[in-house]
């Protein structure tokens, strides 16, 4: 379904107000102007010779939300007279980054903005950059999540984000001595100018103790949960501004805090620690981004989480659905829809029963009916060790009323429809059942989303495929019509509009400015691909985005490139199915070239990586500390002479993306085929002019069909090559068969790149060798260095890479999160539009 076509004022942010709007333009800097002196003097309480930039920088976000507070009321009026359905999309994470920018870009106001803080002395740039980062996802996950929210927001469809108020998101990674270490990422310690507490939306989670049965004098019996505590969650509220005159939705996110956050009797007897007991706590629920669950009190923890924002989610929703409907359930499916960002909220459903039947007094019958038909849930992942699964010891002891209600549940989806279909068939049942049954019984999450939702999506087309025939065949052949694909999608509002300002400029001189509103307008630009004058302004752009990031290479780790090299990227979660250590392999066999032959030439190149890795991943640790080792060695080596260049850029962040990204040469793509469920780097990569080195894998395959294959850099393994390769596979035949790659598998072994200590690097080669090499980095090897060798031919051909980087940017209009939020709405949601009244 194509996004429909908006009438809105031509945009502003992107170019300079024509003659005509000169007056204007004037007039709305002067009022900016004052709004934010206004604001810096009485909402700050500072002068304009004492403020620092911080205090510019709220007294500009003060300005702002005048504006967008006003749209925000208009919104919420809109969606209350019309009574809209209206999807609530629960998702652990919502990776929003920075908003200020953004925020000015899609209000159209940017200009205007930037010449009102320089009449003040100010520079909107170096303002900017006061801003932290919203420490509220990690990956891909939650970026995808904030994407979603900006197009809903676009699209003028009705919508709340709901998630956890992280106070220190997943970490702040330092790089010491080459190895990652973790500090609290404190986002908000002195408050954040973007959100609003709502005190009046505050709900009270109940959680462990027991489950009895009562009886009334009728004889009936109800089962009674009493739980042993009570958490306070508080809503804090982000705005999330559509761009060009639509609606703003709401992020709301859950903080934890106790009911009583100090017990003055323990005080007053001595316990002045004891006292706050209770409150530190609570507060623990909502303080990390998934925290370790290596351990039983961190497996408690994660869970907890999961059920107290999904919890504190449906009692908000019950709570406004029921101030216009009053108790009456009957028309709940088809005014709320839910969608599961995943497994992480999965026990909303056990929840959403329990509310209907336990506190609103509905038979099981009618809260299942209405229950199916309210969820929708996404899948991202085909790695078993992502498709939680929760001890159901830990379930009795937290969440023991809904251990009950997740076996009933069982109970009838095995012995009705499942009998019904495969009668006496035990093996199918154990296959499908939400318990699985081992040394330790647990509860299968993925499995309760598939049961309990009307739709079932992947986020890409093979993904889905793979969801439907290789991680839920059966639930495919029981409701072939749940399962579906909708491919996932950035936006160009952030990904290009605010990020890549020169690249936008270009656009719109050429096709006009609707194209942030309709990506796939670009596509009229691969009629310039081989235009000179195309090529130089494009490629020019290119190379100011990589100066910049030159700047901000040598700030972060003090390694000075050339803006002329190759930067070939891969920023990403560090996981080994994404490969880092396949980039690093051919890394150092590229190295071990260039010092056995003192006169090879190759182009210049410089390998960029940003990467996290979970604090408990020990082997993705290791990964990064062999980065920075290799590449620090090869960065000194004057036998180099700067040929090749390898830099780690730590605390790898939406902020810190906004940089890379537009500056990129080269985008790694490189997971092995058949586990990357889409990537959304690699559409913002090329949205922005880089070409991918890629597997078929994930969104791959469809950026490669709109942009063609001879544009970019296939290698490795085909999705069912992977799995028949499984069968017999053996690294060490390719360890044996290739000298070269022996030889770089085998200076992990010395201390070459660690000096004096030697093995240190050893882990990695364990992990190809004596581990299996479980995502066949061995086996792709070769095909990968010939990927590159082609990289550095096409390169050296300036008009020919010109031409392939021109034609990636302009076809990725298919990837726009417009799209993908279209056909949510059309497939999954069923959702109307609703243009938003300025009365």
């Amino acid at each position: 379904m194509a996004t429909r076509n908006k009438t809105r004022k031509p945009a502003a942010a992107v170019k300079t107000a024509p003659a005509a709007n000169k007056a204007d333009f004037e007039q709305n800097v002067e009022k900016m102007r004052e709004m934010i002196v206004h604001h810096l003097l009485c909402t700050i309480g500072t002068s304009e010779q004492k403020a620092s930039k911080l205090a510019w920088w709220e007294a500009l976000v003060a300005a702002v939300n005048e504006k967008i507070f006003e749209r925000l009321t208009q919104t919420q009026h809109t969606h209350s007279v019309k009574d809209t359905r209206a999807v609530h999309y629960l998702s652990a994470e919502f990776l929003m980054g920075r908003l200020t920018v953004n925020n000015l870009c899609s209000l159209e106001i940017y200009n205007v903005a930037r010449e009102a803080l320089k009449r003040c002395g100010q520079d909107i740039s170096d303002i900017c950059e006061e801003e932290p980062d919203m420490a509220l996802g990690n990956g891909g996950l939650g970026r995808l999540a904030a994407c979603y929210m900006d197009s809903l927001a676009t699209l003028d469809y009705p919508c709340v984000g709901y998630g956890l108020h992280y106070e220190n998101g997943l970490f702040r990674q330092e790089i010491r001595g080459g190895r990652q270490v973790e500090r609290p990422d404190s986002w908000r310690e002195y408050g954040c100018p973007w959100e609003r507490c709502r005190p009046e939306s505050v709900q009270n989670i109940p959680i462990g103790g027991y489950v009895e049965t009562q009886r009334a004098p009728d004889g009936s019996e109800r089962r009674v949960w009493h739980p042993a505590h009570l958490i306070k969650g508080v809503p804090w509220d982000i705005p999330v501004v559509g761009f060009r005159n639509s609606s703003v939705a709401i992020l709301r996110l859950w903080e934890s805090r106790a009911t009583e956050a100090f017990n003055w009797d323990v005080f007053n007897s001595g316990g002045y620690l004891d006292a706050q007991q209770e409150k530190a706590a609570a507060e623990t629920i909502s303080k990390v981004l998934y925290p370790n669950d290596s351990t039983e009190a961190g497996k408690e923890l994660r869970l907890t989480q999961q059920y107290f924002f999904s919890a504190c989610s449906l009692r908000d929703i019950l709570r406004r659905y029921n101030r216009t409907h009053h108790h009456d359930y009957s028309e709940f499916a088809d005014k709320i829809v839910i969608q599961l960002n995943d497994t992480h909220p999965a026990i909303a459903v056990a929840e959403l029963m329990r509310l209907f039947i336990d506190e609103e007094g509905l038979d099981y019958s009618t809260a299942w009916d209405i229950t199916s038909r309210t969820f929708n849930y996404t899948n991202h992942t085909l790695l078993p060790e992502a498709l939680e699964k929760w001890p159901v010891r830990i379930f009795e002891k937290l969440l023991p009323r809904h251990l009950e209600i997740i076996y009933y549940i069982n109970y009838r989806f095995l012995n009705g429809i499942v009998e019904k279909t495969w009668p006496g068939d035990n093996d199918v049942k154990r296959r499908l059942s939400i318990i699985e049954e081992g040394a330790e019984r647990k509860v299968r999450m993925a499995n309760l989303c598939v049961i309990a939702s009307s739709r079932v999506n992947g986020v890409a087309e093979v993904h889905s495929k793979l969801v439907r025939e290789e991680l839920f065949p059966e639930y495919s052949s029981l409701w072939p019509d749940k399962f579906c694909n909708v491919t996932n999608g950035v936006t160009p509002r952030r990904w290009l509009l605010a990020c890549n300002p020169g690249l936008a400029q270009l656009y719109t001189d050429t096709v006009g400015d609707d194209w942030p509103l309709h990506l796939d307008n670009c596509r009229k630009l691969r009629d310039f691909a081989d235009d000179p004058k195309m090529q130089k302004r494009f490629m020019d752009i290119k190379r100011d985005n990589k100066v910049r990031l030159t700047a901000e290479i040598k700030k972060l780790t003090g390694v000075e490139v050339s803006p002329d090299a190759i930067f070939d990227v891969q920023v990403k979660r560090l996981h080994e199915y994404k490969r880092q250590h396949l980039n690093l392999l051919y890394i150092m066999s590229l190295y071990r070239r260039i010092i056995e032959n003192p006169n090879l030439k190759i182009v210049p190149q410089v390998f960029i990586f940003g990467a996290k890795a979970a604090p408990a991943y020990t082997l993705a640790k290791d990964i990064i500390y062999a980065i920075n080792a290799v590449g620090a060695r090869i960065n000194s080596d004057r036998r180099v002479k700067d040929m090749l260049k390898v830099v780690f850029l730590p605390n790898y962040r939406v902020s810190l993306a906004e940089k890379i990204i537009p500056a990129a040469d080269v985008s790694e793509q490189i997971s092995t085929a058949g586990y990357e469920a889409s990537g959304t780097s690699n559409m913002k990569f090329s949205m922005n002019g880089a070409l991918t080195i890629g597997t078929m894998d994930g969104a791959n395959i469809e950026i490669v069909a709109e942009a063609g294959e001879d544009n970019n850099f296939i290698f490795g393994l085909s999705v069912d090559e992977v799995i028949e390769l499984k069968k017999h596979y053996n690294p060490w035949d390719y360890y044996n068969g290739n000298a070269e790659l022996k030889a770089v598998l085998d200076w992990f072994d010395s201390d070459y790149f660690t000096p004096g200590r030697p093995g240190e690097l050893s882990s990695i080669k364990r992990s190809l060798l004596d581990g299996g090499d479980p995502f066949l980095v061995l086996a792709d090897f070769a095909s990968y260095q010939e990927a590159h060798q082609r990289v550095e031919k096409m390169f050296a051909n300036k008009k020919r890479w010109a031409h392939a980087a021109i034609v990636n940017s302009a076809s990725m209009g298919k990837f726009s999160s417009d799209r993908s939020i279209a056909e949510y709405a059309d497939r999954i949601w069923k959702l109307k539009d609703y243009q938003i009244s300025d009365k």
